[in-house]
Order: C-alpha cells, then sequence, then structure tokens
C-alpha cells in the first residue's frame, strides 16, 4: 500500500479556542504560563484541560493517570467548540494513554489541528492510522525552545495562521547524506517511539511512498543504530522515496551520528537531508504530517529543503 494524503483541519484565526493537553509528562508550571501568554499574543483563546498539571501519585515521570490523559485529550477534540489541540510537552506516556482513546468518537469529531514532537509521535502515528488526519509536527507550549527561539515560534505561527507562507521548509545549515531528489507523503516524528510502535494496533502496515521525517534526543550512536537496524529489519522503512533528519540533540558526538545515519540509511538508495530543522533542537520548525511534500538534497551539498506541494492547513 502507498501512502496518501491525509485529511487537513481549517487553519486558525484570531480568537480561535485551543485546549492545551498533557498526554506524556507533567508540565514544568512556569513554562505552561509562559506559552500560554504567547499564544494569547497570536489572538488564540488557550485553555487548560482539567489534568494537564497533573503529577501521576506513584510514577511521577507521568501527567496524571493513564485514564485522565486520554480522556483529556478526546473530551479536548470532542468539544465543538475547540478548533485546535496543542500539547504542553513530550516525555513519556503516550504509549499508555492512546489505547484508551475512543477514536471512532474522535473521528466522529472532525478534522481539528493537533500540534506536538517527541513521545507525541505515537499520537501522530494513532491519527494517521485511525482519523487519516494529518497532523502538525511542531512546537509544545511549555518547552524551553518554544519559549526562548523566535524562529520556532514564528514557524508554528505562521503555519497556523498563514500556512501558504510556509511552503519551504528548512534551516540554511541543512545538509546532505545521500544527494537526489524524491517526491512523498511526509510522516515520522522521533525515531525511537517509532521503533516502539512497530507490532501496535497504531503501527503503518507499509510506508511505501513516504518522506520519512526523523530525529530524537539523549540516544547513543550505538542506540540509534539499534533502532534503525530494528525499523529496517521489520521492513518499516521499505519503499520510502526519502529521509529528512531533524536534530539529534543530546546523541553526541554528532560525527558519530552522521556515521551511524549514511551507514544505516545510506543502502536504502533514497536522498537523505540533514539537520533540516526539527525536533529537539534550538530551532524547531513546524513540518506537517501526512501532506505531499518534495525533498531535494543536492548534488555537491546543501542546503537541503523540504517544499510542501500544499498548505499545512487548508
Amino acid at each position: 500500500m502507498t501512502l496518501t494524503p491525509l485529511t487537513r483541519a481549517a487553519r486558525l484565526r484570531p480568537g480561535a479556542r485551543v485546549a492545551v493537553v498533557s498526554p506524556s509528562g507533567p508540565v514544568p508550571v512556569d513554562r505552561l504560563e509562559a506559552g500560554l501568554d504567547v499564544l494569547r499574543g497570536w489572538g488564540l483563546e488557550p485553555f487548560e484541560m482539567p489534568h494537564v498539571r497533573s503529577v501521576h501519585p506513584e510514577l511521577d515521570y507521568l501527567a496524571g493517570a493513564d485514564e485522565e490523559r486520554a480522556r483529556d485529550l478526546q473530551e479536548a477534540w470532542c468539544d465543538p467548540s475547540v478548533e485546535a489541540v496543542l500539547c504542553a510537552r513530550g516525555g513519556y506516556g503516550a504509549h499508555r494513554m492512546v489505547d484508551l482513546v475512543d477514536w471512532a468518537a474522535m473521528r466522529a469529531a472532525g478534522p481539528k489541528v493537533f500540534v506536538g514532537y517527541s513521545d507525541i509521535t505515537v499520537l501522530h502515528e494513532a491519527f494517521a492510522r485511525h482519523m487519516g488526519l494529518s497532523t502538525l509536527h511542531g512546537p509544545m507550549a511549555a518547552t524551553e525552545t518554544f519559549l526562548k527561539d523566535p524562529d520556532t515560534q514564528e514557524s508554528l505561527r505562521a503555519t497556523l495562521f498563514e500556512p501558504e507562507s510556509v511552503r519551504t521548509l528548512g534551516l540554511r545549515t541543512a545538509g546532505v547524506l545521500v544527494p537526489g531528489r524524491a517526491r512523498g507523503i511526509t510522516y515520522g516524528g522521533c525515531v525511537s517511539l517509532l521503533a516502539a510502535d512497530i507490532g501496535t494496533p497504531h503501527a503503518r502496515t507499509s510506508a511505501r511512498g513516504g518522506l520519512l521525517m526523523i530525529e530524537d534526543t539523549a540516544e547513543d550512536p550505538y542506540r540509534l543504530d539499534r533502532i534503525l537496524t530494528q525499523l529496517l529489519r521489520a521492513g518499516a522503512l521499505s519503499g520510502i522515496s526519502g529521509v529528512a533528519c531533524g536534530s539529534w540533540q543530546g546523541c553526541e558526538p554528532y560525527e558519530e551520528v552522521r556515521t551511524v545515519l549514511a551507514d544505516r540509511l545510506g543502502g536504502l538508495g533514497v536522498p537523505v537531508v540533514e539537520e533540516l530543522g526539527f525536533g529537539h533542537g534550538p530551532t524547531a520548525l513546524t513540518i506537517p504530517l501526512g501532506v505531499p511534500a518534495v525533498l531535494d538534497a543536492p548534488e555537491g551539498g546543501g542546503p537541503g529543503t523540504l517544499t510542501v506541494e500544499v498548505p499545512a492547513l487548508i
């Protein structure tokens, strides 16, 4: 099966009501307050779901119980007054709650904007698999990068309000691991989460024709090797048309990471761009998932680019 474009949600306008959820780890309250202020500054009306500030009583790496986090996501999505659902942060926990969501009820509520990255990769895959919905791999309201980096903020703001203005994506520093040009449907996220999803009800049965977006954080080079090898052995990368790599924050030294990426991805026979500028790095561009795009990895070096053929939102 070849990947096809997914349904896109409507762009936001000033006054849009936006729900903030915590599907994974607990949220630093000071960062959350600052992030909500940024969203208000854009003319949005953000509000917190009931368990955004919760912490699990025994497992303090979770933002409340699995059932609470799943209920927050589902109730936010099914609220007809809500136009977008933004995640507060990643961390860990989406794998524990994703099976508790009523995806049929979510699908019946219709398409909306969904934003997050890192551990939220699990939910991006579930939205694609169960709802056929394009989502945004983008910065989260209570993360340092969103609060401190103007380029990160502007990438998300422009994508939400003026998506036609951000059709060509990539930092000027984006390089080329394997030259070439490819067209496909964007998908992906945190590569360790993609590997962890294999064998679950939310895993893709095929990624043929996909443009794979991958990044990660705090994984040693040998662990990245193991993750990529698992994806290769499982056939999860069979038939993809290209790979765009984002940041590898905390996976140093990058020279070793680069060697692993070239070794594991170079044999696919597809173009590979490095350091495109999304994920856990100092700048996190917003990347639409589930849309047709062209990946350019110029012969002779960068900058590599990803050009989406349609705006991220309609």
